[in-house]
């Protein structure tokens, strides 16, 4: 059995271990399980039922993450965005009046167009056409996203008021510090190469905190999971077929779009898988598992997903192929059956690894060429973007549209390829038809 998984999974090739890539889906899953709860309580502002809705949501991760695992063999977790959720269930239900069944409808028909995309290889064609200094900026931009998610989830920052958007937060506070603690430990085991550290850190965090009365314990570990019934096949996509809801499909679509694509590229040259031009080889099998489990989680019910930036923590701690991500997504079938015990982790446990992971996915940037403004302050947009607006597509559309901008302030247009101007267009779009 463990010669079939190293020659299917390239192990030995990618210079890893069955136990490493163990770790690292586990890892992966633990500081992902929110989406779980997450998604279907935002969902559920759209009318969507609750129960059915986190079986959806744990389905469509379990396909997408297997599916990335056995055909594209990378070690990146799919799920339903964050962001998009919010996106259909506050913006186009409730502000632009669409049911849920209508907004599943546009995410169908966003999948369908990914699919075709991919299959035509214009996706691979135009993340070629990406300067290497912004794919440098997504893997920075990523990394203080995550950070500042981790930070914000362990409550060590917190929002503020209108004249200091964020300030710190309590520190007196007991699961504050014990988040502080979790920074440390993980911090303190990277440091003396302990395997597994990010993971040890989380269940020492997690157990903590159940000592200390921090995190009620379960009424149940485990529980019979709802039926998918209300949800199953409840897509409308001839009422999504509209003018009307045009800019809506657009919306999803880039979004999605451009968050797949930076954060592959952003994971990609995380786990060391870029080529010498910086790109990802055949990333065509992990763009399309992208758009199939984008049409399987529509007819689920639930919304666009896609490559989750926390595959960064399972890359921090040794995934390097595919066979991680079937270890999370075997995780996430499990989750069905075990959701109060999954979902348990507080946040200022996981917290600790995405600000680690957020310090890991900043050595990058020393390689971007500061000294010409030209590659600096669209990289910078990126950067800032995506962690000040909270939204990894939003960074990147802006990176986008400056570039090409910059490079013809600074009389160097030649650097532009031809793609470059197609996602340009494709970001200037998107920012003119965004339903602010």
């Amino acid at each position: 059995m463990i010669p079939i998984l190293d020659r299917y999974f390239s192990l030995t090739q990618l210079g890893t271990t069955i136990r490493a890539e163990i770790i690292g889906g586990a890892t992966t899953f633990v500081t992902m399980a929110y989406i779980i709860i997450v998604n279907p309580k935002i969902l559920e502002a759209a009318g969507m039922p609750f129960g059915a809705s986190m079986v959806a949501t744990i389905l469509s991760a379990c396909f997408g993450t297997l599916l990335m695992g056995v055909y594209a063999r990378r070690p990146f977790a799919i799920a339903p965005y964050m962001g998009e959720n919010a996106f259909i269930a506050f913006t186009v239900v409730k502000v632009m009046g669409y049911s849920w069944q209508t907004a599943l409808g546009a995410i169908f028909v966003s999948g369908i167009l990914f699919a075709i995309l991919t299959l035509l290889h214009i996706r691979s064609w135009l993340a070629t056409a990406i300067p290497e200094s912004l794919k440098i900026a997504f893997a920075v931009g990523i990394g203080l996203f995550l950070a500042f998610i981790g930070l914000n989830e362990t409550g060590i920052v917190v929002v503020g008021s209108p004249g200091a958007p964020v300030h710190v937060g309590d520190l007196r506070q007991p699961s504050v510090l014990l988040a502080i603690l979790g920074f440390v430990t993980i911090g303190v085991l990277l440091l003396r190469r302990v395997p597994g550290a990010i993971l040890i850190g989380i269940l020492a965090i997690t157990m903590l905190s159940f000592v200390f009365g921090l995190t009620p314990l379960p009424a149940s570990w485990a529980s019979m999971p709802p039926s998918l019934e209300p949800l199953l096949f409840g897509l409308d996509i001839t009422g999504a077929l509209t003018w009307g809801m045009f800019s809506v499909i657009l919306t999803v679509f880039v979004l999605a779009f451009l968050d797949t694509l930076g954060t592959l590229i952003a994971l990609g040259y995380k786990a060391n898988l870029l080529d010498k031009d910086g790109n990802l080889p055949d990333i065509e099998k992990p763009m399309m598992t992208d758009a199939v489990a984008t049409i399987v989680a529509a007819l689920l019910g639930t919304t666009t997903t896609g490559a989750y930036v926390e595959s960064a923590t399972g890359i921090a701690a040794g995934a390097k192929s595919g066979l991680a991500s079937v270890v999370t997504a075997l995780l996430f079938l499990l989750a069905l059956f075990l959701a109060p015990t999954f979902t348990v982790v507080p946040g200022h446990a996981y917290g600790p690894a995405l600000i680690i992971v957020g310090v890991l996915m900043l050595t990058s940037i020393t390689r971007i060429r500061f000294d010409d403004l030209g590659e600096a302050i669209p990289a910078f947009c990126v950067v800032a973007l995506m962690s000040f607006t909270y939204n990894i597509g939003i960074g990147m559309t802006a990176g986008f549209v400056a570039y090409p901008l910059f490079k013809i302030a600074a009389g160097s247009v030649s650097d532009v390829k031809p793609g470059m101007w197609v996602l340009a267009a494709l970001s200037a779009l998107f920012f003119v038809m965004y339903p602010y």
